[in-house]
């Protein structure tokens, strides 16, 4: 087991596992359901987390968050893959506030703590990923660096992944799997999607039954070069598909798409902007597999909260960046970059890296119980506080079992957990300052709700 890093310099975050959780009332209580009543007649387009479970929350410390009845929860979203360090981390919350009360927006001019967090990047980023731009949302990063791509390539043409999410904007729309009339009857132009190897769902196997890396490859070859005009200026992936439902890629993939890309002239973007900043462990979940891609997007945990993204790019394409007309409003902001550089000093100074792999080992030896303890779970995955259970009817044929996904979450919320559905594929990203015992008894609630929704549909244990 790795070696990890004690906790007992973040007594904050620690929780008191005799009082939480805490829930006082049925839920949601009367004072949520009141504001949510209050809040919605105006509030609109929630997402599915909030209408299977529509509390509401008024404070948050560590690993525990409280709704406005006085209920206490643990924290297994981190605002759904956000506050990695916890909520209100001091250090976080003192270096913004001193930025709120000194200087909070100089558009793109240069600023003292602009330059550090830069200087910070170059620093802990591996290989030349030395070229940079803020903005303040995922979807603004990864459109910035599809601009990126365009511009460094001279080419159109995008590849993803069946089951990616890029963000809610056209283009990342057109490369992710979200489907809606809403954002036109077709994909933005040039925009293609292929399968990604699934461990769990092969589309292609050898002969002893293990997925088949090289025959995925082999399928993209073909298709760009009879399913693409032959404009194609690269692949943008997630490194693990989030949405899709924590899906991990089989190891030897990425290397051998880098390899790929290499040969054939293409560039590689990846979206790290759910998996990166210490949330898989790494820096960039690209790490995992020694591979730098050429364009990589950073955000959620980056700030820890507090609304800031980035697009770094490798020595080579840094200048694409004047092609682009890259500068935002609010990216690079005094307060944001703050955020940005104390989070970073965080991970830095209390080895959270090292601590969340080893929360991820603890989870997935948890995990595997009820892997073999329950017949409707049927996979689980951990890289890091990256965290997956996936419900099936039946461990043979696969089968997903949705309506089982949505009861566990419901049950596993009301007993106190704070944490994220995907249909039938639970989601978990627990802080990675969280310490053990709080992991494991989060994980012992959801275990108690598999079973109680097992027998509840007549599936037994």
């Amino acid at each position: 087991m790795t070696t990890a890093t004690s906790l007992s310099t973040l007594d904050w975050g620690k929780t008191d596992l005799d009082s939480i959780p805490n829930i006082k009332t049925a839920l949601p209580g009367p004072k949520s359901s009141k504001y949510h009543e209050r809040c919605t007649k105006y509030f609109k387009g929630l997402s599915g987390q909030v209408k299977l479970f529509p509390v509401t929350f008024e404070s948050g410390e560590g690993c525990v968050l409280r709704d406005v009845d006085g209920n206490e929860y643990i924290d297994f979203s981190s605002g759904i893959y956000v506050t990695t360090l916890g909520h209100c981390h001091p250090k976080i919350s003192e270096a913004v506030g001193k930025m709120a009360s000194t200087l909070m927006n100089a558009h793109d001019f240069t600023t003292p703590i602009k330059t550090e967090l830069c200087e910070k990047l170059a620093e802990v980023l591996p290989g030349d990923l030395n070229g940079f731009q803020f903005y303040d949302s995922g979807t603004t990063a990864v459109e910035a660096g599809l601009r990126v791509m365009r511009a460094a390539s001279g080419k159109n043409e995008m590849v993803s992944c069946f089951y990616d999410y890029h963000g809610k904007t056209y283009g990342g729309v057109s490369l992710g799997h979200i489907r809606s009339q809403v954002y036109g009857r077709v994909r933005a132009p040039g925009s293609h999607m292929v399968p990604r190897p699934d461990v769990y769902r092969p589309m292609w196997t050898k002969a002893d039954g293990t997925i088949d890396t090289d025959q995925y490859i082999t399928f993209y070859d073909q298709y760009l070069d009879k399913g693409t005009v032959g404009d194609v200026a690269g692949f943008c992936l997630e490194p693990i598909q989030g949405w899709g439902g924590t899906v991990m890629p089989p190891d030897d993939f990425f290397p051998k798409l880098r390899q790929y890309c290499d040969e054939k002239g293409l560039l590689m973007m990846i979206d790290e902007v759910l998996a990166s900043w210490g949330r898989t462990g790494k820096w960039l979940c690209m790490e995992h597999w020694d591979v730098v891609p050429d364009i990589v997007t950073i955000g959620k945990g980056f700030g820890n909260g507090f609304p800031v993204t980035c697009v770094a790019v490798r020595e080579q394409y840094k200048e694409s960046f004047e092609a682009i007309s890259a500068s935002s409003s609010y990216g690079g902001n005094p307060m944001a970059c703050a955020a940005a550089l104390a989070s970073t000093q965080v991970i830095e100074e209390e080895n959270l890296n090292e601590w969340a792999v080893h929360l991820g080992e603890v989870a997935m030896k948890r995990m595997g119980r009820m892997l073999t303890e329950h017949k409707i779970v049927g996979d689980v995955r951990a890289k890091g506080c990256l965290m997956g259970i996936e419900l099936v009817k039946d461990q043979n044929t696969k089968e997903p079992f949705d309506e089982a996904g949505k009861l566990v979450y419901q049950k596993a919320f009301a007993k106190g957990l704070a944490w994220i559905p995907a249909g039938h594929i639970l989601r978990m990203s627990p802080p990675i300052v969280m310490d053990e015992a709080t992991l494991l008894k989060g994980l012992d609630i959801i275990d108690e709700a598999i079973g109680e929704t097992a027998k509840e549909l007549g599936y037994g244990c």
